[in-house]
């Protein structure tokens, strides 16, 4: 059993946790007239096209009403509209507009930026290596998260 290095690891982990708004701040992709919260929708909704907000909350593990709210700050801004979901007329759906995509370009950019001044004095080796094994890492959390039976907590900022 690996039990010191995996609480070493849990410790790691909620130490980068706790630094995600201090991570946010720092990226500083300019005034995109939403909250960083709102503007992590663009991407599930750029990947996934159009979804309905109650789609878009499972795929983000958060409350409904959270990204109503969030989904409203998008709209409000420009980066994303609403048009009347095929399927169910009654109904409507959430998709990205170009200033949209745009926004996700800056926030994405941003944080390569940021990253490659933290890495600045690592080897590329160094980081490919890290890379490797954070994605896999993730793929293992996922798979695990996908055959917990419990239900996910909520997103409720």
């Amino acid at each position: 059993m690996h039990e010191q290095e995996t609480t070493r690891l849990a410790e790691e982990i909620t130490r980068l946790v706790r630094m995600g708004a201090r991570f946010r701040g720092m990226l500083k992709p300019g005034d995109l007239g939403a909250e960083f919260s709102a503007l992590m929708l663009l991407p599930p909704l750029r990947a996934m096209g159009p979804l309905r907000v109650t789609d878009l909350a499972e795929v983000k593990g958060a409350d409904p009403s959270t990204v109503s709210r969030q989904a409203a700050q998008l709209v409000k801004a420009g980066l994303a509209r609403r048009e009347a979901d095929p399927a169910d007329g009654r109904a409507s759906r959430l998709a990205v507009t170009e200033a949209g995509v745009a926004a996700c370009e800056r926030v994405r950019e941003a944080r390569v930026a940021m990253l490659t001044e933290v890495l600045a004095d690592w080897p590329a080796s160094r980081i490919a290596a890290f890379t490797d094994l954070f994605h896999d890492f993730n793929d293992e959390v996922e798979a695990h998260l996908r055959t917990d039976p419990g239900p996910p907590p909520r997103e409720t900022s």
